[in-house]
């Protein structure tokens, strides 16, 4: 197998099933926990900032430990190993298993629901180690400036495919019985074992300068010293653009299918979805070659905006067909967002410190967004109407506030990326002026 297409099965092979991972986390822990423990809304604000704070710290020490040691492989394989035996874990998270260890508990639904967050946790640190930190510092490695737009492309659209993947696998099963939920984390567990198997005999280690007589705790923050920030700037204020975006992403993901199944009693919504999301996926892997060509600002605008019209229609209708199409134009935005922010910061990123940037990539991809986002959700779902469930508890009914407040946060993002675009060229002008004397 020649190197490049090596390459290629590695990227799509990892990005993929990792991304499997993230998804069921991210959009179907909330609904594992709303449907088996009715979960309230700020449970579910807690176990994503929970989440969040675990990837963020781990991304941070994981990243510089292996700039340090020079090795990434090891991480990956081992990382994707100990992740799926994390997912398997959830199998024994029912009432039944929970109910027999703790007889005399008052709500086993609540232990259920404290236990879920920490074993997230658990996840989220092995999950962080393997693809944040690791995998993303190798992709950075491993490729050069004019190849990352195509490269992020195909890597950015890894999580609607995951969604298909996803989607797909969960129409064959019924989310309301137990039974369903571990057979899922069984299945993707065990997956993912064996993808970390697999990256001892795909991945190729980079060729990485070993900082041996570097102190390892002076690497950790080495991308918070105020030095590195007035050297990199284009690049610290591309990731305060990006936590904004991932603030308005993280406002109604939490809630997403629970909006479309329970709200709207959309109960075939895969089937709905599925070609929106075939859709957002094709356009995000090309998508990537138009930032290589037109740079920044010209890719981010389009998106961004395609993201807030999704918003508006998705707050403004609730017709199948509108969902759709405001569905669509959300997850195009989305991904090919995604995919612009990532490129940019790998373009800026300081060569020989991936793997500490990692960490600083994470603050602004997952901590912040993690933390303020779902919490933003949770405000304006305060009020929620509820609905009583067939065994005499209440569930809260997400509505169309999370879009339209998704919407303003957008709006912040876009002003923010003009910002960045403006820094950039003043950078630019000023290398272009130190060149010429």
């Amino acid at each position: 197998m020649n190197k490049s297409r090596k390459f290629l099965i590695s990227l799509i092979l990892f990005s993929l099933i990792g991304q499997v991972a993230w998804v069921v986390e991210n959009m179907y822990f909330n609904v594992f926990i709303y449907k088996m423990f009715n979960a309230t809304a700020s449970q579910i604000s807690l176990m994503v900032s929970c989440s969040a704070v675990v990837a963020t710290v781990t991304t941070i020490l994981i990243g510089a430990l292996s700039d340090k040691i020079g090795k990434r492989k090891i991480f990956i394989s081992l990382g994707y190993i100990l992740w799926g035996a994390s997912i398997l874990a959830f199998t024994l998270v029912r009432k039944d298993v929970i109910g027999a260890l703790f007889p005399t508990a008052l709500s086993v639904s609540a232990i259920c629901v404290t236990l879920t967050i920490v074993l997230d946790c658990v996840m989220t640190f092995f999950g962080s180690t393997a693809n944040d930190a690791c995998f993303n510092a190798w992709l950075t490695d491993v490729t050069e400036v004019k190849t990352r737009g195509k490269v992020e492309g195909i890597n950015s659209m890894m999580p609607l495919l995951a969604i298909i993947v996803v989607f797909g696998g969960f129409m064959f099963f019924d989310l309301s019985k137990s039974s369903s939920w571990t057979a899922i984390f069984a299945i993707i567990g065990a997956v993912v074992v064996v993808i970390g198997v697999l990256s001892f005999f795909l991945i190729d280690e980079p060729e990485l300068i070993k900082e041996g007589n570097q102190h390892y705790f002076k690497n950790i923050i080495y991308g918070f010293r105020p030095s590195v920030i007035k050297n990199n700037v284009v690049l610290y204020i591309t990731i305060i653009a990006f936590a904004v975006f991932g603030i308005s992403i993280q406002v109604f993901m939490p809630y997403l299918i629970i909006y479309y199944e329970v709200s709207l009693g959309l109960t075939n919504y895969v089937l709905i979805m599925a070609p929106a999301i075939i859709i957002s996926a094709g356009v995000t892997a090309v998508y990537g070659r138009y930032y290589d060509k037109v740079g920044f600002i010209g890719a981010i605008v389009p998106a961004l905006c395609c993201l807030m019209l999704g918003y508006i229609l998705l707050g403004i209708f609730t017709n199948v067909v509108l969902v759709f199409i405001g569905s669509l134009l959300m997850m195009t935005g989305y991904l090919t967002g995604m995919a612009v922010f990532g490129a940019m910061i790998r373009d800026y990123t300081p060569q020989g410190k991936s793997g500490a940037f990692q960490g600083l990539r994470i603050v602004g991809q997952v901590l912040i967004p993690g933390i303020i986002g779902p919490m933003l959700g949770a405000w304006v779902l305060s009020d929620a109407k509820t609905i009583i469930n067939n065994d005499g508890t209440q569930s809260f009914l997400p509505n169309q506030s999370i879009f339209w407040t998704a919407l303003i946060v957008a709006g912040v993002t876009l002003a923010l990326s003009f910002v960045v675009w403006a820094v950039q060229n003043k950078k630019s002008d000023e290398n272009k002026t130190d060149k010429e004397q």
